[in-house]
């Protein structure tokens, strides 16, 4: 059953054909779409075109890091659902959340969202993508989008070899040719979560240059190799004008989960990556704010393998992760509560 918020929107009419069967003629369509008229284009030597908004979203938040494997993907979809549980201060009504999944090569959304066996999306009766729901939220990801292999009926080892102007040009089909109203006339996302892929390439660099993005999480580890990274992506975001919100580290330390959560003194942590003296030195030189510290456990990636993000899990299992499981859903809560404070602002008019 879907929530309140999410109950009202309709179906809308569909194209009878299904998105495999869409041609893909040139590099202009990699995604095989219905035209829908001229797509933005990529900014060239005569000076950068002006950015603009997603069609039925009002906010834009990136969750990036010039790092893979930092857990960029966990993070964005658990402050999706973090943002869902906040409410419009002027509606009272909780916020509309999306996700688009940008990551064309390696994208995760599907398997968080335990949606990597739904099939395609349909195609509305305008030729746009209808995202796929699960959990309450709408997502959309290149992974719903991949052929079956012939030697398999799935799509999860299918790979997407492209070069750079297939992928930009992917990249704009899935910002501008998604109907995150669901059908709903003059219906739209409060929030649009979009995971980024690691990198300071094609992808972010196209997100940066066309659309209007409200603010950008960056999530890194402790170690300086992480570090590093993390201040490349963030000065690359900087360059194209994407204002960044706060720094988030994960793994930042590990809570022993057997340690009697009653016990009036908590347990030591542990720094198996180690201290986070470097990451605070860093947002402190860089004057970013630190939104949270989220500690190791191990029932966020047995959670995210089963599709079910980690605030969903039922109190009882949770409690097998001890208190770095309840500092997790803490500093999850936390960082969705600062992240939407520092984007809400003025309400952008949306198209």
């Amino acid at each position: 059953m879907l929530p309140r918020h999410l109950s009202a929107f309709r179906p809308c009419p569909l194209l009878s054909r299904p998105f495999s069967a869409a041609p893909v003629s040139r590099h202009e369509n990699p995604l095989g779409l219905p035209q829908r008229g001229a797509p933005p284009q990529i900014p060239r030597r005569g000076g950068p075109i002006e950015k603009r908004p997603i069609a039925n979203v009002r906010k834009v938040i990136a969750v990036a890091s010039g790092k893979g494997g930092v857990g960029k993907s966990t993070v964005a979809v658990n402050l999706a659902f973090g943002l869902s549980d906040l409410r419009d201060p002027d509606t009272s009504a909780r916020l509309r959340v999306g996700i688009l999944d940008l990551d064309i090569f390696g994208p995760s959304v599907p398997t968080l969202m335990g949606l990597q066996d739904s099939g395609e999306p349909e195609l509305t009766s305008a030729g746009a993508l209808r995202p796929l729901v699960n959990h309450g939220l709408p997502t959309m990801s290149m992974g719903y989008l991949l052929p079956r292999a012939p030697e398999s009926d799935s799509s999860h080892d299918t790979p997407v070899v492209w070069r750079g102007l297939m992928v930009q040009k992917a990249v704009q089909q899935l910002l501008f040719d998604v109907d995150w109203s669901m059908g709903q006339k003059g219906a739209a996302l409060d929030v649009l979560v979009v995971d980024m892929p690691p990198g300071t390439g094609d992808v972010p660099l196209t997100l940066g240059q066309l659309v209007k993005v409200d603010g950008a999480l960056i999530v890194s580890t402790p170690q300086d190799v992480s570090l590093a990274d993390v201040r490349k992506g963030i000065a690359m975001l900087r360059k194209v004008s994407v204002p960044i919100t706060g720094l988030l580290l994960n793994n930042a330390h590990y809570i022993c989960p057997t340690c009697s959560i009653t016990s009036p003194s908590p347990p030591t942590p542990q720094y198996l990556f180690g201290p986070p003296d470097r990451f605070r030195a860093t947002a402190a030189r860089l004057g970013i704010p630190i939104l949270a510290e989220l500690p190791l456990v191990p029932g966020v990636s047995a959670a995210g393998d089963k599709g079910v993000p980690y605030g969903l899990v039922e109190v009882g299992k949770r409690e097998e992760d001890g208190r770095g499981g309840m500092e997790w859903i803490e500093g999850m809560k936390a960082a969705a509560a600062k992240v939407w404070e520092a984007v809400e602002g003025e309400k952008r008019e949306i198209s």
